[in-house]
């Protein structure tokens, strides 16, 4: 079986008891934690910063931190996100002027570096930093808010980036975010998606687990069809 991995986007979280939450999740069966940073700028929304990652960590989050930048000052804050203990950072190429070297400042703070398309972002720009890259991010709804239904032309696109990652030989990581349901997520990773970013599927659940155990037996199908 594919090593698929589950990454409840916090946005959907419990912010009265954030670290609570977020450890309940994990010990639900998890395998990252995706965290949602959002300026009121380049999306209409205002999130979490570098603060409340560093209290995550310091309340005992020790499961990898996947930042998703929402933001338009990307290399002012990469560095902030790093030294709260982010694992990957992940940008949009719509928020950086220098791709290559925001790419770089990610790396050279000791995180791995992804790269963030909106649904009608192409993907022509891959083809110029694809060795820098460590995960490459679509975004399967209009980016902002939380509980939107997932875009079907974005498995035509991850089949695209599936071929870019495959014919590259690097080992990237190909993660979808944007309404990922039990119902839908096996057509998703069947497009080539290795990593799920799930909000309100998972929190919206009294008990996390069984919607995340049922979601790792529709990955388990959908391995049949890759």
């Amino acid at each position: 079986m594919k090593n698929y991995l589950i990454a409840p986007s916090i946005l959907s979280a419990d912010f009265a008891c954030l670290g609570e939450d977020t450890a309940r999740v994990l010990s639900a069966g998890a395998d990252m934690v995706h965290f949602d940073a959002m300026d009121n700028h380049f999306v209409p929304n205002l999130t979490m910063g570098p603060i409340v990652l560093r209290s995550l960590r310091n309340y005992g989050i020790t499961a990898p931190i996947d930042v998703h930048l929402m933001v338009q000052s990307v290399d002012r804050l990469i560095p902030d996100f790093a030294d709260a203990g982010a694992s990957y950072i992940a940008f949009h190429v719509e928020a950086s002027q220098h791709i290559d070297r925001s790419l770089q400042i990610i790396k050279e703070h000791g995180c791995k570096a992804g790269l963030v398309f909106n649904p009608a972002t192409p993907l022509s720009c891959l083809e110029y930093v694809i060795d820098k890259l460590d995960i490459i991010l679509l975004i399967s709804v209009n980016p902002g808010f939380s509980g939107q239904s997932f875009l079907p032309s974005t498995l035509d696109k991850l089949r695209q980036a599936r071929q870019i990652i495959d014919r590259s030989g690097k080992d990237i990581r190909l993660e979808v975010d944007g309404g990922v349901k039990v119902d839908n997520i096996a057509d998703i990773a069947a497009a080539g998606a290795d990593i799920f970013v799930s909000g309100s599927a998972i929190f919206s659940q009294s008990d996390y687990r069984p919607v995340i155990d049922a979601m790792r037996q529709a990955l388990a199908g959908a391995t049949e069809h890759v």
